[in-house]
This record gives C-alpha cells, structure tokens and sequence, in this order.
C-alpha cells in the first residue's frame, strides 16, 4: 500500500468519527430530555437496593414518582423513616410517621408437629406443590410447605427454613413484600415491627381437623380472646385474629392459648 492510500484511508476514517461526533451532538441537543433536579436528588437519597417494594419499578421509577407527586416522600420500605425523613427535606414537605413492618410467617408447623403423609422427591419450589397430590406432602394445607421459595426471592438474606418452616429475621427484613406475594399458601404478611403477640397458624379448618394434622395449629376454641383485657383478640373462621392496634402485649393470649400456636416476641 502506499503513502496516498494510507493518507486516504485516514483521511475517510477521520471524516467518518468528525460526521458521527457532530450526528451525536445534534441529536443530544435536539432530544435531550430535561430531568428535575429533585428527582436526581431524590434518586441519590434511596438505598439503591431496586426490590420494587414500594410498587414501582426499582429505585428510579420511584424517585421520578415521589419528585411528581405521585408517591409520598416515605414510601422506601427499605429506607425507612430516616430515608423518608431525608426525600422530605429534599421535597420541602413534611414526613408522615411511619412504622415499621416486617414480614411474619403465620406457621409453627415444623417436621415435628406436622403429620406427614407421604415423603416428596422432586422440585423443592413451594409453587409446584399444587400440581403434587393433596397440596403437598404435610396434612396441614394452609401451613408452610418449606421449600423456601420465600427465602429465594427475598433480597435481604432476611428468611431461613428451619425444620420445615420458613422463619424470618426482624433485623434483617425490610418488609419490601417480595415473600409476601409469592407464597402461595398466602401464610406471610406485614406486621408491625413492634407486634408482642402474633398468631402462627393460618388453618380455617374446624379444631378437630386441624388437631389430626398439626399439633400447633389454631383450633378456634376462643380462650384467647374470652383472656384478653382489651378486647384485641377474636376468631373468624376458626381461626383467631389480633387486632395490633389495640394490643397492648399483656400477652394473656399466648399464656392461656391450649395450642400454643400465639408467639410472643
């Protein structure tokens, strides 16, 4: 090759990057999107973990809602109040008060308490149990299966399975609601971080279906809300329900419950 067709080549090659440099230009300037500095701010303050606990899609979508009004300024579970705190300072607004959740596994029913009717070998994916005969293997079809799905999807290494049934780590949890929607038992949800008294059974059945299969499980016999003094514990369904906001963590419940199926923390 020689000196005027290398000279040629470099001379097109320079031609080509000063034609796409300026293309670039012009389209970053014709299609450039402002961004408000809020949101920016916004975006910087939030952890940054992308669970989608909030409802929208990662740390961006959210802080692009909260800089137009659309979401409140604490709507970071994973934030908390002192994230919330920080994005209303940003905002010029005020943060409401909020308290603090973390999931909770309605199920004492382990491989000790539970009556197994059968050993299964396959998928350990607590969804596939619904195409395996009764449910899954444990008499008990409204308990944990603990296959931990659960602890799969969970971004905080926050839950564990434990001789059978999935337990959660307060301290780690930051109630961004991923185990929540995917059990299919539907046997997790929120509860207040400072909740005393919980109910670890999630069964309907009638007291003496629930005594054939689990040795914990919430018979519905009513003792627990006939003990306790402030009117928070009733049972629907054969099942008891405590209202969180009027307990008071006397913790006569747990103390009186024959099953011991109300945990106290």
């Amino acid at each position: 090759m020689n000196v005027v067709g290398i000279l040629t080549a470099a001379a097109v090659v320079g031609a080509v990057g000063i034609f796409v440099g300026l293309f670039l230009g012009v389209a970053g300037i014709r299609f450039h999107v402002e961004v408000d500095e809020r949101e920016e701010a916004v975006l910087a303050a939030l952890p940054g973990n992308n669970c989608g606990g909030c409802g929208y899609a990662g740390c961006s979508g959210l802080a692009a809602a909260i800089a137009e009004g659309r979401a409140p300024v604490n709507a970071c579970p994973v934030g908390g109040e002192a994230v919330g705190a920080n994005i209303a300072r940003i905002m010029g607004v005020e943060a409401a008060k909020s308290v603090r959740q973390v999931a909770y596994v309605h199920c004492k029913g382990d491989c000790d308490k539970t009556v197994r009717n059968y050993d299964y070998y396959g998928i350990e994916d607590c969804r596939m149990m619904s195409f395996v005969p009764d449910g899954g293997p444990k008499s008990c079809n409204s308990g944990c299966l603990g296959y931990g799905t659960c602890a799969k999807v969970c971004p905080f290494d926050a839950i564990r399975v434990i001789n059978g049934v999935a337990r959660v780590d307060r301290e780690k949890c930051k109630a961004c609601g991923k185990c929540v929607e995917i059990c299919p038992k539907h046997l997790i949800s929120l509860v207040p971080y400072s909740a005393k008294a919980l109910v670890a059974c999630s069964s309907c059945d009638k007291g003496p279906v629930t005594m054939k299969a689990c040795q914990v499980g919430c018979i519905g016999c009513g003792i627990c809300a006939k003990n306790c003094p402030e009117g928070a514990v009733k049972v629907e369904d054969f099942h008891a329900v405590i209202d969180q906001e009027k307990c008071t963590g006397c913790t006569a419940c747990a103390e009186k419950c024959p099953k011991k199926c109300i945990e106290v923390r």
